[in-house]
């Protein structure tokens, strides 16, 4: 295929075989794909497309389908947006069925959750699910979460480990949209984030369990963490990971992992529980999904800064973070990583100030959870170089958004909750002495 690709469309000289070359090239991408090398395997998609005659779309429907779809599943793994919605406009203007849309739409919203428009990525998941007559909003969160509990009461662990499989392929992607939504809702919508989980557990057990699934039970053991049930979300996500070995997939291994972590490091042994993004990291590689790789490496960083690793050693580690972030285009956790690395500086005396894009500007005034983040490394920093006043406002803005971030539990919040505990015993015993 290599040599043939090196000659190109042009070196064809029967047309029947431009087609035969086409099929060459995307088998070679499936191939490159199993082996998680997504650059080499969007080289050979586009060099499929590029073989391509006029009228295609009409004469080669589901070669032209697989081969734009998977290209644009390689972009997005790369980082390459501009080549994903070239390739999902195609897609959207000349596939004949709706449900032939649902990947490249689903690379859409997973490329909007990873940049400053991630309510607009939740807006279009809605509006999707909506379509395929799944509906997740809700007004009574209590209510929703004691469903959950009553639908899981009915079911054993065993029951839920030996679920059929689900088999509709409309509702195999329908759950990968509610997987994104968990994922986005967490970080801006957190009080939206029961329903989506409720959703994905309700599909699981009626329709048999997708790759998502685990996701579902992932999220919700860490929300009854969150809610102080630590041995209840103890047990959920540890059921979340032996289903992953249930599933017969694991794209979605990285999330999982990194969600049942952060529950794991509440209970485990601190050092070995981290261990496990490791784990995440290459699991999540091995998917293509660039996204959980980041965060499990940006989790595994920040919980080693907080366990007192060396800290031009974490200078180094969080600038391989912010990299891997700035190839693959995952800008939400590139811009929390160089929060870190700022309070890294600051504590190592070099003052470097991060250089946000303009992009990046916008995250931190759009998402909640971000610019909580970064309050609250402003305000550690103060209080460790004891600059009283700074330090002061942004614990206020750190506290005035608690309500509308992060959904579910992690390690930093235990971490935030010890240092803003000394924070408001300085300024108690500061505001004793003023009188």
């Amino acid at each position: 295929v290599n040599q043939l690709n090196l000659g190109g469309p042009p070196a064809v000289q029967d047309v029947r075989h431009y087609i035969t070359a086409a099929r060459l090239n995307l088998r070679a991408g499936k191939k490159a794909m199993e082996m998680s090398d997504y650059e080499t395997a969007y080289s050979y998609f586009d060099s499929g497309i590029s073989y391509l005659r006029k009228k295609h779309w009409q004469e080669h429907y589901a070669l032209s389908l697989e081969l734009y779809s998977l290209a644009a599943k390689c972009a997005l793994t790369n980082g390459n947006h501009t080549s994903l919605k070239l390739l999902s406009d195609e897609v959207a203007a000349k596939a004949h069925f709706f449900e032939d849309k649902l990947d490249v739409l689903y690379f859409e919203t997973c490329a909007l959750a990873y940049s400053s428009r991630l309510t607009e990525s939740i807006e279009k998941g809605l509006d999707i699910l909506s379509k395929l007559g799944i509906e997740v909003q809700g007004t009574n969160v209590e209510a929703r979460v004691q469903e959950t509990k009553d639908l899981l009461s009915s079911h054993t662990d065993d029951e839920i480990l030996n679920s059929k499989q689900m088999t509709d392929p409309t509702m195999i992607i329908a759950m990968k949209f509610l997987g994104k939504l968990e994922t986005g809702m967490t970080q801006i919508m957190p009080k939206s984030v029961p329903y989506v989980t409720f959703k994905i557990i309700e599909l699981s057990l009626t329709h048999g369990m997708s790759p998502v699934s685990p996701l579902g039970f992932a999220y919700y053991g860490s929300y009854l963490a969150k809610q102080g049930k630590i041995n209840g979300g103890y047990h959920y996500v540890k059921l979340a990971l032996s289903l992953l070995d249930k599933v017969g997939s694991r794209e979605n291994a990285g999330e999982v992992i990194f969600v049942c972590t952060q529950v794991r490091s509440y209970v485990e042994p601190l050092q070995a529980a981290l261990e496990y993004h490791h784990e995440g990291y290459a699991a999540a590689m091995a998917s293509g999904d660039s996204s959980q790789a980041a965060i499990n490496l940006l989790a595994l960083n920040s919980s080693s800064f907080f366990a007192g690793t060396n800290l031009q050693r974490m200078e180094d580690l969080f600038a391989d973070t912010v990299k891997l972030c700035e190839e693959r285009h995952q800008l939400i956790f590139m811009v929390q990583a160089q929060q870190v690395q700022r309070s890294l500086s600051k504590l190592i005396g070099t003052g470097k100030e991060p250089k946000y894009s303009s992009e990046g500007r916008d995250i931190l005034a759009s998402n909640s959870s971000v610019l909580r983040s970064y309050h609250y490394q402003t305000a550690y920093v103060s209080f460790i170089s004891r600059s009283y006043d700074d330090m002061i406002e942004n614990i206020e803005k750190y506290f005035a958004l608690q309500e509308n971030t992060w959904g579910i539990l992690f390690l930093a919040h235990a971490v935030h909750a010890f240092h803003t505990g000394l924070i408001s015993f300085w300024v108690a015993r500061k505001s004793k002495e003023q009188r």
